[in-house]
């Protein structure tokens, strides 16, 4: 347990404090380690690259292993997150800690944390003090009892008596019933130097340490992550993120390791033609119920795909076509939305009272242009339909935004959103106005609430929300949803810091580009039946679609075993645009594979990288990647090589 964990609600106060200030990413390696490194890193101006990285990830384990016995192990809660993130010297607010662990987060392993610290600035001292003294308004150097909670339970994210007696308590360092924050600071950042530095001795200490952690910089001959991806240099920005639900992967290969045997799959895919379009509708589809919904695929900052699932009602035995395609939101109907290229999926499964017996019942392989869909009989009863994207075309973006567009502005006094904000957040409201009829029910802006603040609005909070914004049929409008985000902004002084972190929660970069979500909308057709299909949840795949994927290649896709391993299993499921690998672990003990896709063109992998190892544990079985290519009219080839690493 880090000495320093009793100051734990006071790091909330400070990031609300700080906020213009905190709320920055990081712009660049130099600003990535610990408060004790970041100095050096600055002075030190020759400094390679590889060495910040290096120093980076060393200090990420060292902050690791201070909460957790080793690398392996998992974040569990959102209090253990906070506990390593502080352990770093980060201070994230609640809203910012609860976007990183959102309700439907269950774990985050070691590379979830890395690139948690990526985003959070270390705590600086003259940040600390300045905030302090925006409350010390008699410029004393120190904040009395009564000045702390008068401003700790009426501004920011606001604190009950017992926590403002908890901060004194442990905060007046002088027993004087005063805060004398100077004296606090010093003693606060020295305590956070001194439990990192003891972090990085033990963890330098420790040889037998270093040798257990996968992944570990110290422990290997590690190179940075090359920037190719599969033979397309233009997208070299985008690094590999795991994912949610997927055996644990390591965005450090290591050259050092041994390769000791393997097996190469090759396939020549030929480019997509009209030809090959299989999804026809029926021809007296006007005449079939039909039952429609708008959704949207958002990409975590953990790599998880979130994305709106359903439920699906037919009250008799029918014929069905489903579909899933992406939504075009531009106005402009020659220049279409960026994510139109983003690949869909739909699985539906027999609704039960256990989720984990849940039946495959249909997916939609069949194709059209952008949309693809399924035709067949469904008996009647309740599903459970689960969009799904394979995560090769919707990646982490790191285009730099060289001008910050504006959210809000002054006129004659009084605060306004500007014509680019609003522009952006008719989009928004365009997206989670799942049934389409120009206004927000409680339950479609309760889902949005999950997304970007990962809470729920109560009745007594919506009812305001009516009698305050303008409404129609108690729902909210398009008007009274821009007003909302107004009021937002007022609340905060003008100050955008939440309604950035809206936008980004909605896949949005600071130049106002939704570059990491993809809106899509689901129709289903009944010849013989009533249909009702209701959005019910917005969460991650995860597990569950780990599942449904893996039982379907490993029923349907061509099966190899690794020389002298005929424990591990490699399926390989393909499909005239997708390639699918699964990876199957019968033994008794963990296996590292290491997966080199460097000789396959034309080509683009969920993974992000063209090398990345995985680590799976006895008796399992996980998704290894998507493949798809990247310009589907030119030929396309998938040659990967997985080997046992050593």
């Amino acid at each position: 347990m880090p000495p320093f964990w009793k100051f734990s609600i006071l790091y909330f106060l400070v990031y609300d404090l700080c906020y213009n200030q905190n709320n920055k990413q990081m712009s660049n390696w130099q600003e990535l380690g610990t408060p004790a490194t970041t100095k050096s890193a600055q002075s030190e101006a020759g400094q390679s690259q590889y060495n910040k990285e290096e120093s980076f990830y060393r200090n990420c384990r060292a902050s690791y292993l201070a909460v957790f016995g080793t690398s392996l192990e998992n974040i569990t809660s959102k209090d253990q997150l906070c506990l390593a993130l502080q352990q770093a010297g980060r201070n994230p607010s609640r809203m910012m800690l609860g976007k990183y662990w959102t309700p439907y987060t269950k774990k985050l392993n070691f590379d979830d944390f890395c690139e948690i610290l990526k985003k959070e600035k270390p705590t600086d001292k003259n940040e600390l003090i300045k905030a302090f003294r925006k409350i010390d308004l008699n410029n004393d150097g120190y904040i009395s009892q009564e000045e702390l909670y008068k401003v700790l339970t009426t501004k920011g994210e606001k604190m009950t008596c017992e926590e403002v007696q908890m901060i004194m308590d442990e905060a007046d360092v002088n027993n004087d019933g005063k805060l004398h924050y100077n004296e606090f600071c010093r003693l606060f950042m020295m305590t956070i130097e001194t439990s990192q530095k003891n972090a990085v001795g033990r963890l330098d200490a420790d040889a037998k340490m270093k040798q257990q952690q996968f992944g570990s910089l110290t422990s290997l001959e590690w190179s940075p992550p090359t920037k190719s991806r599969l033979g397309v240099s233009q997208h070299s920005e985008i690094e590999t993120i795991p994912r949610k639900g997927d055996a644990k992967l390591s965005i450090r290969p290591s050259t050092s390791r041994s390769h000791k045997t393997s097996v190469s799959s090759t396939f020549e895919m030929g480019a997509t033609t009209t030809k090959s379009l299989k999804l026809s509708e029926p021809k007296m589809i006007k005449n079939w119920q039909h039952a429609w919904s708008k959704g949207c695929f958002f990409l975590d900052d953990d790599g998880g795909i979130v994305s709106h699932q359903y439920k699906l009602e037919l009250q008799q035995t029918t014929n069905i076509l489903l579909t899933i395609r992406p939504l075009n939101l531009s106005q402009n109907e020659e220049k279409l939305s960026p994510w139109m290229n983003v690949d869909t999926a739909l699985y539906v499964l027999k609704d039960g009272d256990d989720s984990e017996a849940l039946e495959v019942v249909c997916a939609t392989e069949l194709r059209e242009k952008e949309r693809f869909g399924w035709k067949g009989e469904l008996r009647s009863g309740v599903y459970h339909v689960i969009p799904f994207t394979s995560g090769c075309k919707l990646k982490k973006q790191r285009k730099s935004v060289i001008h910050e567009a504006k959210l809000v502005h002054r006129e004659n006094g009084d605060l306004m959103l500007t014509k680019e904000f609003r522009v952006a957040l008719s989009d928004v409201f365009e997206v989670i106005d799942l049934d389409g009829n120009g206004l927000l029910s409680f339950e479609e802006y309760n889902l949005f609430e999950l997304r970007t603040s990962g809470e729920k609005c109560d009745r007594e909070a919506w009812a305001m929300c009516r009698e305050t914004f303008d409404t129609k049929k108690n729902q909210l409008t398009r008007q009274g949803f821009m007003e909302l985000n107004l009021m937002e902004a007022n609340d905060r002084g003008g100050d955008p810091g939440d309604l950035w972190v809206t936008l980004e929660s909605m896949g949005y970069n600071r130049a106002l580009e939704m570059q990491e979500a993809c809106p899509f909308m689901v129709d289903i057709y009944a010849e013989n039946s009533k249909l009702k299909l209701t959005p019910i949840s917005l969460e991650v795949g995860g597990s569950l679609l780990n599942s449904i994927i893996c039982k379907i290649v490993t029923s349907k896709g061509e099966a190899k075993t690794i020389k002298g391993y005929n424990a591990i299993v490699i399926y390989n499921y393909k499909t005239e645009t997708l390639i699918t690998s699964v990876i199957e672990n019968k033994s008794e003990s963990n296996i590292i594979i290491h997966v080199n896709n460097e000789k396959s063109k034309n080509c683009v992998s969920s993974r992000g990288l063209s090398t990345f190892a995985m680590e799976l544990s006895p008796q399992t079985t996980t998704v290894c990647q998507h493949v798809m290519p990247v310009d589907e009219r030119r030929e396309w080839i998938y040659n990967c090589t997985e080997s046992i690493v050593t």
